[in-house]
């Protein structure tokens, strides 16, 4: 009964740390491509309703990575607080042994991985290919009222774009000049006293009448062309009437095993897949490694209690997802296996964290033994 009690306590401990940490954890990463979704909101008069299915789609992308993370956190900050509380000093008096601790750290910690294993196998797909449909119909759908006065537009592939004057609720344009560029041997430069613009739903492109203008175009031998117009019809490519490209983050764990073992791709593409399919696995047992590191180190910061759980829990994190970016980068260049490359990381943190583990269990401070290893400070030096 005692056991229990002590078990929804530090659970109830370790699940606001959190909740807590997951929110600023994804609301740092979110924050990024925040700027990007407000232009658009800006920019193309999109409203947040649509705003707010763009950040649904984004959210599994960041939280395969913030769930580890928060949970790293949790853990450190909730054992460091009972340190420093003289709690956990409570609980060994009482007979309590770090043995006693680990059941209810390790239910939090199933229950995190279980839902990082949810994310990263189903979510992340879904939200990924969801994210690029998405953005293709916004361009679609927002192209002509993306048009703003006296400013050169350049975000149509090969044309720039200028207008002094643009009426958003007849899309009519006054003064237009284009460059197009989408020829390199013979770009043209268009110049029309009024004109109007529309997307066109069945192909996505960006249809524009031009009329009352002239054409001036060169080629590469000095030869020059002017013509004049009453009426012209310019297409620029904004969407795709298929969808978009698939890379190894849109694909579900079967598809990428076909294409990583698929040998009419190429070597680098399949070395990607696979670095890719083990890695979705990889994620989730990083929360089970973060466990075994924060409870050991956790139970020695007894006096900084949050301060120092945090600094630690960072460099702990930019360790390991350094180390995770470097050995990637390796596999991708043949260096190294790709199961190497999602599962070292783990190994080597999992392995320190079983050894601080040991260590706390023995009741040995890590300062303790760094410091007798340093010549004169051994004891009877």
């Amino acid at each position: 009964m005692r056991h229990r009690i002590i078990s929804r306590y530090l659970i109830r401990e370790i699940a606001g740390i959190f909740i807590l940490g997951l929110v600023i954890f994804t609301l740092v990463l979110l924050m990024g491509r925040m700027v990007k979704l407000m232009e658009m909101v800006v920019s193309h008069g999109m409203p947040f309703s649509e705003v707010a299915r763009l950040i649904a789609l984004l959210l599994p992308s960041f939280l395969v990575l913030t769930i580890p993370m928060a949970f790293l956190l949790a853990v450190l900050l909730a054992f460091g607080r009972l340190s420093s509380d003289n709690e956990i000093t409570v609980l060994k008096a009482g007979g309590l042994s770090l043995h006693a601790l680990l059941p209810p750290v390790l239910i939090a910690a199933v229950l995190a991985a279980g839902l990082t294993l949810f994310v990263s196998l189903v979510a992340v797909p879904w939200g990924n290919s969801g994210f690029k449909r998405m953005t293709v119909e916004i361009a679609r759908t927002y192209a002509a009222t993306a048009i703003q006065e006296r400013i050169f537009r350049d975000d149509i592939p090969g044309i720039v774009l200028y207008v002094d004057h643009f009426d958003e609720a007849t899309r009519r344009m006054e003064r237009v000049m284009i460059q197009d560029g989408r020829n390199p041997e013979r770009p043209l430069t268009i110049f029309a006293q009024n004109g109007v613009v529309a997307p066109d739903d069945a192909s996505g492109d960006l249809r524009i009448l031009l009329r009352s203008g002239s054409i001036h175009t060169s080629g590469s031998g000095g030869d020059y062309r002017l013509i004049t117009f009453d009426e012209y019809h310019l297409s620029a490519e904004v969407g795709r009437r298929s969808a978009p490209a698939r890379s190894e983050i849109d694909m579900g764990v079967a598809e990428l095993y076909r294409s990583a073992r698929n040998p009419q791709l190429p070597y680098p593409l399949r070395t990607r897949m696979l670095t890719e399919l083990h890695s979705r696995f990889a994620f989730p047992c990083a929360v089970f490694v973060f466990a075994l590191l924060a409870l050991p180190l956790g139970l020695q910061n007894r006096r900084s209690g949050k301060t120092s759980g945090f600094t630690v829990s960072i460099l702990i994190l930019l360790l390991y997802y350094v180390l995770l970016t470097f050995l990637r980068t390796l596999a991708e260049k043949g260096a190294i296996p790709p199961f190497a490359a999602a599962w070292l990381p783990n190994l080597l943190f999992g392995g320190i964290g079983f050894a601080l583990l040991r260590l706390a269990a023995a009741e040995r401070n890590l300062r303790d033994i760094l410091t007798g290893w340093v010549p004169g400070k051994r004891r009877g030096a």
